[in-house]
């Protein structure tokens, strides 16, 4: 079976995306089988357009497996949390579908990337949250932050809910764009890459940088 590693953010539009794509690619160069899955999409119809974004940075096309749904199970056309959206269509999310997509993928690849919706305590039914889905697979967790002003305490009160919860903390993804504020984003940079030193030692540190994409 495959490595699953689950792609997180600090909030929404954080860049999950890309880091998730521009992690695959990488994985992918070293020699390694990687595909990329999305927990659930919201804010589309037909395919994952997060997962038609992996693919293009990726520069491959649609896998049989996105065709056939394996690689996103859900999609929902309301931009909006996963609970709302689900309901708004008048089912739920079963996540023991996702779980089992998600094992099938690990089956036939080395590297299976699945990133969740929005960032880590977003409900995907009203009384489970991704967070609590990931403390129940044991999956690793790759922390998408950014330069933003409020990343530092977005980024503290996430790595806080992982330890809490017994999550394994991967890597941090420290995603360069926008930037707007050169000063906040160098020492939010070192203050992170400080802070994960001294409480999280074992946790990689990546960049993402805008001509990666």
């Amino acid at each position: 079976m495959g490595k699953v590693l689950f792609i997180s953010g600090i909030d929404t539009d954080v860049g999950k995306t890309v880091a998730t794509g521009v992690l695959a690619k990488q994985l992918a160069a070293q020699g390694h089988r990687v595909i990329t899955q999305k927990m659930m999409q919201t804010g589309c119809t037909g395919l994952s357009v997060d997962l038609q974004t992996h693919r293009r940075i990726q520069g491959i096309a649609w896998l049989p497996e996105d065709l056939d749904g394996t690689t996103c199970p859900y999609v929902f056309a309301h931009p909006c949390s996963p609970h709302l959206a689900a309901a708004l269509e008048q089912t739920e999310i079963d996540d023991t579908r996702i779980t089992a997509a998600t094992e099938q993928l690990a089956a036939h690849y080395d590297y299976v990337l699945l990133e969740g919706a929005g960032g880590l305590a977003v409900p995907y039914r009203d009384d489970t949250t991704t967070l609590d889905y990931i403390a129940r697979q044991g999956y690793p967790v790759v922390l998408v932050t950014s330069a933003k002003l409020g990343s530092i305490n977005h980024t503290l009160l996430s790595l806080a809910a992982c330890y809490m919860r017994g999550i394994t903390l991967d890597t941090v993804v420290y995603n360069h764009y926008p930037c707007g504020d050169q000063l906040i984003k160098e020492d939010t940079r070192r203050y992170l890459r400080q802070h994960l030193a001294a409480h999280f030692p074992l946790a990689k540190w990546m960049d993402l940088a805008f001509t990666e994409w």
